[in-house]
């Protein structure tokens, strides 16, 4: 079976690398302005990086495996624990804050909206290489340009 995958359109793609800055930079200056320790500050700011990194991770193995590209079953598992493991953690760290619930509705947000982000941007990336011309190979090593 013939599977059609279409060159995502620029809307689209402008689309996703909103979603992506919006959440991760709306996360970042919360963090910026907050009135938290550095040591949480850093908790937080690491969670982003950890979230971000596994979903776009996930993302791909579950792509490779769909166009049949060998993906081990435990590296496959551990991105999915991963991704589970950053949501957890920032879910445990925003119960456990003495924060606002209005700010902890925000940074669960902002925190969700660039993991939708970067999984839609690696899907994107993914799909518009297909469409690139491969290289052509020079004939004749002697040609200055």
């Amino acid at each position: 079976m013939q599977k059609n995958i279409h060159k995502p359109t620029g809307a689209f793609v402008a689309a996703a690398w909103a979603a992506m800055l919006v959440g991760a930079i709306t996360y970042l200056s919360g963090l910026w302005n907050a009135q938290m320790q550095l040591n949480e500050k850093g908790y937080y700011f690491t969670l982003l990086m950890y979230g971000l990194f596994s979903a776009v991770s996930l993302q791909k193995s579950v792509r490779d495996r769909l166009e049949g590209i060998p993906v081990t079953g435990i590296y496959y598992g551990l991105c999915w624990l991963s991704l589970g493991l950053a949501v957890l953690l920032l879910t445990v760290g925003l119960w456990n804050a003495t924060l606002a619930n209005s700010e902890k509705g925000f940074y669960a947000m902002a925190f969700l909206l660039s993991l939708f982000g970067s999984v839609t941007v690696q899907k994107n990336i993914r799909d518009a290489a297909q469409f690139k011309p491969l290289a052509e190979p020079d004939d004749d090593i002697s040609t200055v340009r």
